[in-house]
């Protein structure tokens, strides 16, 4: 019907805007700052470089979130696209913070970003009480225009000044989203794989540790499905290049592509609609130790890595993850 083909092109627009912003929005606004200054508009280019020094230190301040954001109908499109949805399996209650563990990076992170970034899923009102601040690299969050649209859903930079900073709000049921295997994870974005960056990560549950908030594992399936996804062995040259770039630049370049904006059987650079189930864990309580020990921090961390594999164990079939699939620590 007419309706449902209007509502199709609205889910796809909103997936577009989505991938342009994640993928372009940034050097785009770099590049047009740049160029203005070369023209008769440079006085703007120039007023907006004053307002980015003297708002250089604001993402590291909780950053500034307006909620009419992340409630905009946009991100109810997006979530209908895949469909993506939140699955909760316990209480966060309010009266603690917490340092929540996302996985799996992906290609584009979309289950965190709908489910933590925006009000898609309605999160405030299975959660209530806590107020989410999704983490970002800090290089995104200097990048002229694109740093103020980050921050006004509500991302903050992924630093220990801005964690704290969070943490140590004097209003508790704060909880910091932290996708926890980076960049360096979307090289393991293969389209039925589960493989986790995390067995060496251990700077969130210090994190935890110094603030005494509860470990939160999620993890979000079908997030490596929604693209295809060319692999290169670990010992190859382009292999070698890609991790490279990814400590120069913080970001890590890989081949993948989808479908096209008016055709699912065409090439092209929007996610298939395949869907993705964001399931947020039990929180484990953590005790608050200024200067924890190694041996608390392996210990925590241990625990969180046994309780994002049973997790895993006891949601993978529901979502349609063969019984015989595991997840794999890196």
């Amino acid at each position: 019907t007419m309706r449902t083909t209007q509502k199709q092109w609205l889910e796809a627009l909103s997936v577009s805007y989505y991938v342009f912003t994640f993928l372009f929005m940034g050097l785009f606004f770099s590049l047009l700052v740049l160029f203005l200054l070369f023209t008769s508009f440079w006085s703007i280019s120039v007023l907006y470089l004053v307002w980015l020094f003297l708002d250089w230190d604001t993402p590291n301040q909780g950053g500034r979130c307006f909620e009419c954001n992340r409630s905009c109908t946009i991100w109810k499109h997006l979530k209908d696209y895949f469909p993506i949805k939140l699955v909760k399996t316990a209480e966060l209650p309010p009266d603690r913070n917490y340092v929540v563990g996302c996985h799996p990076h992906g290609i584009m992170c979309m289950g965190t970003f709908c489910n933590f970034f925006t009000e898609a899923n309605n999160f405030s009102k299975q959660f209530p009480g806590i107020q989410t601040s999704p983490v970002t690299l800090a290089f995104l969050l200097h990048l002229p225009v694109y740093r103020d649209y980050l921050m006004y859903l509500g991302l903050c930079s992924v630093n220990r000044r801005s964690l704290d900073f969070i943490l140590s709000k004097p209003q508790p049921g704060q909880a910091v989203a932290i996708v926890v295997g980076g960049a360096h994870e979307s090289l393991f974005a293969i389209p039925g794989m589960h493989c986790l960056v995390l067995r060496n990560r251990k700077g969130f549950v210090r994190l935890a540790l110094r603030h005494g908030a509860s470990l939160v594992p999620v993890y979000s399936f079908g997030e490596n499905d929604i693209f295809n996804f060319k692999a290169f062995p670990t010992n190859s040259w382009q292999y070698l290049c890609q991790i490279t770039i990814k400590k120069i630049m913080k970001f890590s370049p890989c081949i993948f592509w989808g479908r096209g904006l008016f055709s699912a059987d065409s090439w092209g650079l929007l996610p298939f609609a395949k869907p993705i189930t964001t399931v947020v864990g039990r929180p484990i309580p953590v005790p608050q130790r200024l200067n924890p020990t190694e041996e608390e921090v392996d210990h925590y961390h241990m625990l969180y890595m046994e309780a994002l594999e049973q997790l895993f164990e006891e949601h993978k079939e529901s979502c349609g993850v063969p019984a015989s699939t595991h997840l794999i620590f890196k």
